[in-house]
Parts: structure tokens; C-alpha cells; sequence
């Protein structure tokens, strides 16, 4: 049980949520989309209908079980110990690798207004913002909880504002679908925008994690999860569309900042301050929500028994320090190592290996929600939108190349001498006991 009194409410369980999955890929993606035109917009629909079916089935898991920890909490009560281990041990790995891109994107965007010109300033930085926002995570929820329902007002009346400006501008002759894909079947076509929106939609699951430190979290988070997730499909809806019928497509496959060029070629004048200040809102937002569920994972494993004890130790005013210091160190290396490269080249390194390790997390819970039903009683709908979540999930996995499969596999693999160094710890301890 934390020792923090003061329980989090619907209003910040709903900005955790929204502002887990609205991160740097709302300003990235309009690029990487760009030569799917027209279809583009159907590929998010696609991607919006599965993140609310999953958004569904991680509110009926945690209406069920509202532990902390999150995925790895439903995987144990379906499949026992040994599975949700390494479902856990990948959900927590992949959600600090995760943020390496965030953290990249966050001060990329302030790079030419911060007068950043080497790889070891825009290192310093980003660590200064890692060491800043896990300060704030070692506080307590209550905070992080306030501190994100701010950021989380912030970031949309922008991403809300600057798509109805430069709406007036909209030229439906820009969606014009490149040759490269232009020859591929329809399905292929679909799978591949789908593959790259879902990117936006991870961490929809996030609100789950911390479920112990939320005020009534068998109501409050199943309905932050439907009405979070589904408000986050319309404005990226929303702004996909705007942006993509500001900008030439042939123009916007090659922008290193759409938003700006959006803006510029609607309104003119000179918005680029304005945009990197938004881009920043928004990826700060994403990395504050990000730190506190990375941090409430590892204490839920440990919590389990699944992890060390030591991951349940907790600062006076109860955030579990252990996760998130080892987290922080975790992507300190990781940020050193990317900042050589260009933000594309940074997001183009994580992105579908993220994706697919956390798919594979999702579709451990769908079936655990399988598995669980057949013991309690689960309504019709609740089997039928689980079942769709699973097929969803299934199809983006098969979609990706071998190479993508097998990296996302060593995040799992990883974890097995962790495991047996940790089973036979237990069992010394067990016998030592006797």
C-alpha cells in the first residue's frame, strides 16, 4: 500500500491518459504519412477504432483488478507468475526506452531557439530535463497528477487552435498519394498507415499502472480510459487533416517541422518560435506522464513478487524511488548515444520496435481478458470487443519486417537471467527461512 493519503481523481487520470499518447508524434507523424495522401485519414480512423477497443479492455482488466503495476497484473491472475514476469520485465523496459524519443523530440524542437550546436549541449539538456522530471515523479502522485492535468490544458488548446487557423487554407489537391505506394493493394496500403499511426496511441493503457494510488480506480479509470483514448483519435483526426491540406504532400514528406511550415504557408510570418514552444508543451506532458507509470511498474512487480523488494522502497512522501531512478539511469546512455543523430533518424530508431513490444503487451492482456472470462462472468460485448482488440493487435505484429520482430523479442529475451537470478534468490531465501 503507498503511503501517500491523497488519491488522484478522474480529471488527472484523464490528463494522464490523454497526455501519455499525445507526444512528439503528433508533430512528427504528418512527415512519415505524407505519402499515403487521402488514405492516410482512414488508416487513423483504423488506428482510433483499435486504441478505443484496447482502451476498453484494460478499463474491464483494471475495473476487475485495480492493483498497481498494470499489464502484468491481469497476465499473473490469467497465466500465473512466469509469464507476468516477462510481460512486466518488457512493459517496464519499453516505457523508458520508450521516452528516449520524447526526450529527443522535447529539445529538438527548442534546438535552434536555445542555440544548441553540439551533440554534447543537446546531451546536457536533455539530462538537465531527465534529472527535472524525475525530480517531480519523486514527490508524490498527487503532484504529477496536477502537474500533467496542467501541461495536458496546455498542450490542447494549442493543437486545437492552430489546426482551425490554417483550416480556412485547406486544399484537398495536397493529398496527393506518392508513386511509391500508389501501386500497393489496398490492405497493404492500410496496414502500413496503421502500423505508423499507432505510434500515437501508445501508452492509451498507461492510467492502469498506478491504479492503487487512484480514488475509486474501478470507476474512474475504465471511463478516463474510453473518454481519454477516444478524444486523442479526434484531434489527431483533426489535426492530420488540416495539416496534410496546408502542405503540398511532396513538400510535407521532406518537412523536418510540418507544423511550422503548415502554419507558415497558411498564415506567413515567421511561427516557428511559437510551434517548437507548443511541440515542447507537449513532449514535456508525455514525459512527466511516462516517468510516473514507468516508476509505479516496477513497484507493482516488486509489490507482486515479482521484482526485488527493494523496488517497493518509497521516498516519505511515497513515490517508489527505486524504479524511477534506475529508469533515469536507464535512458542516460541511451540519450548519449542518439544524440548524434538528426530527430528523424532518432525517431525512425525506436519507433516500430516500440510499437510492436508494446502491441505484444497489449495482446498478453487481451487474452488474459480471454482466459479470465471463462471463469467469471463477461457479457457478450465484453468478449467481442476483446476479440476485435486481439485480431487488431495480431494484425499491426504481422505487419512488421523480421528484423522489427526479433529486436522487439530481445526486450522479452532479455529478461530470462534476470529471472532465474531472481527465482533462485527466492529460493535461498526460502530455505534460509526453514
Amino acid at each position: 500500500m503507498h503511503k501517500s493519503h491523497k488519491k488522484i481523481g478522474f480529471w488527472p487520470v484523464l490528463a494522464l491518459v490523454t497526455g501519455s499518447q499525445i507526444s512528439s508524434g503528433v508533430f512528427i507523424l504528418p512527415t512519415t504519412l505524407a505519402p499515403f495522401g487521402v488514405y492516410t485519414f482512414l488508416g487513423w480512423i483504423l488506428s482510433g477504432l483499435g486504441a478505443i477497443s484496447l482502451a476498453y479492455v484494460f478499463g474491464q482488466l483494471c475495473s476487475r483488478y485495480p492493483e498497481t503495476g498494470g499489464p502484468h497484473v491481469y497476465v499473473q491472475k490469467a497465466f500465473g507468475p512466469s509469464a507476468a514476469f516477462f510481460v512486466g520485465w518488457t512493459y517496464w523496459l519499453i516505457s523508458w526506452i520508450s521516452t528516449t524519443v520524447v526526450f529527443a523530440a522535447c529539445v529538438g524542437y527548442l534546438r535552434p531557439i536555445l542555440g544548441i550546436d553540439s551533440a554534447i549541449s543537446y546531451f546536457m539538456i536533455q539530462l538537465l530535463l531527465l534529472i527535472a522530471v524525475t525530480a517531480i515523479n519523486l514527490r508524490n502522485a498527487h503532484m504529477v497528477g496536477r502537474a500533467e492535468f496542467f501541461l495536458t490544458i496546455l498542450k490542447f488548446i494549442p493543437l486545437i487552435a492552430l489546426p482551425l487557423l490554417i483550416l480556412p487554407y485547406y486544399n484537398i489537391a495536397n493529398l496527393i498519394i506518392s508513386s511509391e505506394v500508389a501501386t500497393l493493394p489496398l490492405h497493404t496500403l492500410l496496414s502500413r498507415i496503421v502500423l505508423i499511426t499507432f505510434w500515437g496511441f501508445i501508452g492509451l493503457e498507461s492510467a492502469t499502472a498506478p491504479a492503487g494510488l487512484v480514488q475509486n480506480p474501478q470507476r474512474t479509470i475504465p471511463l478516463a480510459l474510453i473518454i481519454g483514448t477516444s478524444c486523442v483519435a479526434l484531434l489527431y483526426l483533426f489535426n492530420s487533416i488540416s495539416i496534410m491540406g496546408a502542405v503540398p504532400g511532396h513538400l510535407l514528406a521532406t518537412s523536418a517541422a510540418p507544423y511550422v511550415d503548415a502554419a507558415q504557408a497558411a498564415l506567413g510570418g515567421n511561427w516557428g518560435i511559437w510551434i517548437a514552444i507548443i511541440s515542447s508543451i507537449v513532449c514535456l506532458s508525455t514525459l512527466n506522464a511516462w516517468t510516473l507509470t514507468s516508476g509505479q511498474i516496477a513497484y507493482g512487480l516488486g509489490k507482486a513478487g515479482l521484482f526485488p523488494e527493494f523496488f517497493c522502497r518509497e521516498t516519505k512522501e511515497g513515490a517508489p524511488w527505486w524504479g524511477l531512478i534506475i529508469s533515469g539511469l536507464g535512458v542516460t546512455p541511451l540519450l548519449a548515444m542518439l544524440s548524434t543523430k538528426s530527430l528523424h533518424e532518432q525517431v525512425a530508431a525506436i519507433i516500430d520496435v516500440s510499437v510492436i513490444s508494446f502491441l505484444l503487451v497489449y495482446l498478453s492482456c487481451c487474452l488474459a481478458l480471454l482466459t479470465l472470462s471463462r471463469k467469471e462472468h463477461c457479457s457478450l460485448p465484453t468478449l467481442a470487443i476483446t476479440a476485435i482488440a486481439a485480431l487488431f493487435c495480431m494484425w499491426i505484429i504481422s505487419q512488421a519486417t523480421l528484423t522489427t520482430m526479433m529486436v522487439s523479442a530481445l526486450f522479452t529475451v532479455s529478461g530470462i537471467p534476470f529471472y532465474f537470478l531472481f527465482k533462485r534468490r527466492q529460493a535461498n531465501q526460502l530455505t534460509t527461512k526453514s
